[in-house]
C-alpha cells in the first residue's frame, strides 16, 4: 500500500475546530487508496489516524522514544511503529515511506519536516517526491519574503477535501 507522509502537530485536542478537518482528511487518504505514514503520536496525528483507520486503512507511526521520553507510545490507531533513535532519523524514514508530502499546521517539528521534503524536492527540481501544504504554512512561508516564486511554486496546497483528492490522485 502506498502510504502518504503527514506531518502535523502534536498539540491540538478533539476540540480544536481543525481535528474533525484533519480525521476526514484521513478518511480521504484511505478512500483514495492510500495509507498514513506519520509521526504516530497523539495531536493531528490522532486525529489522521483515527480517520484512516475508519475507513479500514493502515497507519504507520514513525515515534522517537528518546526525543519524547514523556509520550507513553503510538496513539491507539497505528498498525505499525517504527521508532528512530534520532529525529534525523525520524524525519528521514518518514521521506522514505512517503509516495508523497503533506504538512498540516504545526509548531516547529512540522517546520522541520517541511522545510527537509521541500528541500529536497527544490534539489531535484520537480523531480522529487511531491509536497502539499496547507493555506497556513503557504501563508507563512510567503512571509518570510526572502523565498522565491518559483521555489514556492514547487508547493501544491491543500486547502480542502477536494484539494486532497486532487494531490493523491496525481501521485
Amino acid at each position: 500500500m502506498r502510504l502518504l507522509a503527514v506531518f502535523v502537530s502534536s498539540r491540538l485536542s478533539p476540540a480544536d475546530p481543525l481535528y474533525p478537518r484533519l480525521v476526514r482528511y484521513g478518511e480521504v487518504l484511505a478512500e483514495e487508496g492510500f495509507g498514513l505514514a506519520c509521526g504516530g503520536y497523539k495531536g493531528g496525528m490522532e486525529a489522521l489516524a483515527r480517520g484512516v483507520k475508519a475507513k479500514g486503512g493502515v497507519v504507520v507511526g514513525v515515534t522517537a522514544p528518546a526525543l519524547f521520553p514523556d509520550r507513553p507510545g503510538p496513539n491507539p490507531h497505528v498498525d505499525l511503529e517504527l521508532p528512530a533513535a534520532t529525529l534525523p532519523e525520524r524525519i528521514g524514514r518518514l521521506l522514505d515511506l512517503g509516495a508523497g508530502y503533506l504538512a498540516l499546521p504545526g509548531g516547529v517539528g512540522t517546520l522541520a519536516e517541511l522545510t527537509l521534503a521541500w528541500n529536497l524536492l527544490y534539489l531535484r527540481r520537480g523531480l522529487g517526491r511531491p509536497l502539499a501544504v496547507d493555506p497556513y504554512w503557504l501563508a507563512f512561508l510567503r512571509a518570510q519574503g526572502e523565498i522565491a516564486p518559483e521555489d514556492l511554486a514547487l508547493l501544491q496546497v491543500v486547502e480542502d477535501e477536494e484539494d486532497l483528492r486532487r494531490f493523491l490522485r496525481s501521485l
